[in-house]
C-alpha cells in the first residue's frame, strides 16, 4: 500500500482491536437499551479480541520462545471461553421471540461507505500480503502430492492438514498481518544472502490463493447484504452486519486464509438461496466438498426442507459432491492417488491424535473424543429438534453447527471463525422470522 499511498503504515493488529472496539461502540451499541441481548452480544464479540492478539503473538513468536507459547496457550483458553458462551446464546436464539429492531447509529449511506472503504483496505493488504513461512511446506508436499505418486511419509503430512478438498491446500494462507514486527516474508535468501526468486508454480500458487481469498470475502460481505435485503426485508441490517464482520480484528488478521473464507461464502450463499432447495444444496455441498467440516450441517437443513424441497435439495448436494470428486480424477495421477485424495475429501479414517496444530498441540488429545461425540450428537439432534423449523432457525443453528466444529477440530484449532460468524451476526440482527417455513417459501415445483 505504501506504494500507492504516501507513507502508508499498515495498522498493527493491537492498534485495529483498539480502533475497531470503539468504533463497533459507536456505531452499534444501543444506549438506550444499556442491558438489552444486542449489546451483551456486542461485548462478546469485543472480547474476542483480546483471544486473538494473544493466539497471534504465540504464533508469530512461538519458535524457541516458552512465553510466546504461553501467551497462545492462554489465547487459546480465552478463546474456547467466548466461544463457549456464544455456543449457548445460539442454542438458545429459538426462544428469543420478542425481537425489537435495533437500528445501527448510522445512516444507509454512511454503513455502506465505511463497510466499502474497510474491505478495499483489507483486500489491499491480501494482494500486498505475503504466504506464511509454514504454508510454503504445506504447499511443495501438497503439489508433490497432487502431481506425483508420493511415498508413504507424503502421505501421512498431507493428512495432517485434516479433511478437505485436497487441491485447496496447494494455495497458501497469505499473511496480512504481522504482530511485533514478525517477518512473514515468502522469499528465502540464497548462500549469498540475496532473495531468491519465487518458482513459477509457487507464483501462481500465491496469485490464485490472493484471488480466491478476495472473491470469498466478497461473497460473504455481499451475501450477508443480499441476505438484509430480500430475507430480513431491511437493507440497512444486511448492510450492517457486512460492515460489522469487516469491522472484526479477526477478519483484519486472517483476511487471506482461503480455507477459513471459502467454507464461509458457500454456506452465506447456502442462507441467501434457501428459498430455491436445489441452488442451497449445491452450496452446501460445495462446502462440504471443500473443506469436509460442513457435512454436519446436512441433518439440520434436510429437516428443515423435509415437508417440502427436501429432494431437490440433497440433488444439489449430491451434484455438487459428484462435481468436485470428478475433479479430483482428472487431478490425481493414478488410482492409487485418487482413492488417496477421495479419503482426504471424505476424511475416511480415524480422528487425529498427532501432529494437531491450534488450540489441541496443548492439551491431550483424548479429549476430543468426548467433544467430537457430543457434536455429532448435537448435529443429530437437530434432525427432530425443533420441530417446526423457520429461516431463524436456520441461520441460529447452522452457526451453532460450525462453531461447534471449533471445540474439536484438530487443525486450526477455534481459529476457523469465519465458518460462523457471518451466520452468527445474522442471527444477531436478524428480526422475527417465524413464518419463513419451507412450506410458506419453497413452491410446489421449486428446482433452483
Amino acid at each position: 500500500m505504501n506504494e500507492i499511498l504516501f507513507q502508508y503504515v499498515q495498522v498493527d493488529p493491537t492498534s485495529w482491536a483498539y480502533l475497531a472496539s470503539l468504533l463497533m461502540i459507536a456505531l452499534y451499541f444501543k444506549f438506550s437499551r444499556m442491558w438489552s441481548v444486542r449489546n451483551l452480544d456486542l461485548m462478546g464479540l469485543i472480547t474476542l479480541a483480546p483471544a486473538l492478539l494473544l493466539v497471534k503473538c504465540g504464533c508469530d513468536h512461538a519458535a524457541g520462545d516458552p512465553a510466546a507459547r504461553l501467551l497462545e496457550h492462554a489465547g487459546y483458553i480465552w478463546l474456547f471461553v467466548v466461544s463457549g458462551l456464544f455456543m449457548v446464546r445460539l442454542l438458545l436464539d429459538a426462544v428469543m421471540v420478542r425481537r425489537p429492531l435495533l437500528e445501527p447509529n448510522l445512516t444507509v449511506g454512511g454503513l455502506a461507505f465505511l463497510g466499502l472503504s474497510l474491505f478495499v483496505f483489507l483486500m489491499a493488504n491480501v494482494i500486498t500480503g505475503t504466504p506464511e513461512q509454514a504454508d510454503l511446506t504445506d504447499a511443495q508436499r501438497a503439489a508433490r502430492l497432487h502431481g506425483l505418486v508420493a511415498s508413504d511419509a507424503e502421505l501421512n503430512t498431507l493428512r495432517t492438514h485434516g479433511p478437505g478438498f485436497p487441491l485447496i491446500y496447494l494455495l497458501p494462507h497469505i499473511s496480512t498481518h504481522s504482530l511485533l514486527g514478525g517477518d512473514d516474508a515468502s522469499e528465502t535468501p540464497d548462500e549469498q544472502g540475496a532473495p531468491q526468486a519465487t518458482p513459477p508454480g509457487r507464483l501462481v500458487q500465491e496469485v490464485t490463493a490472493r484471488a480466491v481469498a478476495i472473491l470469498s470475502q466478497l461473497a460473504i460481505v455481499v451475501g450477508m447484504a443480499l441476505v438484509g435485503l430480500r430475507h430480513f426485508d431491511n437493507v440497512k441490517t444486511g448492510i450492517a452486519t457486512a460492515t460489522l464482520y469487516l469491522l472484526l480484528p479477526y477478519t483484519a488478521m486472517w483476511t487471506g486464509n482461503v480455507a477459513h473464507a471459502l467454507p464461509g461464502a458457500l454456506v452465506v450463499w447456502a442462507i441467501v438461496f434457501y428459498r430455491r432447495p436445489l441452488l442451497a444444496g449445491v452450496m452446501i455441498g460445495l462446502a462440504f466438498g471443500t473443506i469436509y467440516y460442513p457435512v454436519f450441517l446436512l441433518p439440520l437443513w434436510i429437516s428443515f426442507y423435509w415437508r417440502r424441497g427436501v429432494a431437490w435439495f440433497l440433488i444439489g448436494v449430491a451434484g455438487s459432491v459428484a462435481a468436485m470428486v470428478a475433479v479430483l480424477a482428472v487431478a490425481s495421477s493414478d488410482v492409487m492417488m485418487f482413492w488417496v485424495n477421495l479419503r482426504q475429501m471424505f476424511g475416511i479414517w480415524i480422528p487425529a491424535g498427532e501432529e494437531l496444530s491450534g488450540a489441541w498441540q496443548f492439551w491431550n488429545p483424548v479429549y476430543r473424543y468426548p467433544i467430537l461425540a457430543a457434536f455429532i450428537g448435537l448435529s443429530a439432534s437437530l434432525v427432530l429438534w425443533p420441530a417446526q423449523k423457520n429461516l431463524g432457525t436456520l441461520l441460529a443453528y447452522s452457526a451453532a453447527v460450525m462453531l461447534g466444529m471449533q471445540f474439536w477440530h484438530a487443525h486450526s484449532g477455534g481459529l476457523a471463525l469465519a465458518w460462523y460468524l457471518p451466520l452468527m451476526l445474522l442471527t444477531i440482527f436478524r428480526p422475527n422470522l417465524e413464518d419463513r417455513v419451507a412450506l410458506a417459501v419453497v413452491g410446489k415445483t421449486t428446482r433452483g
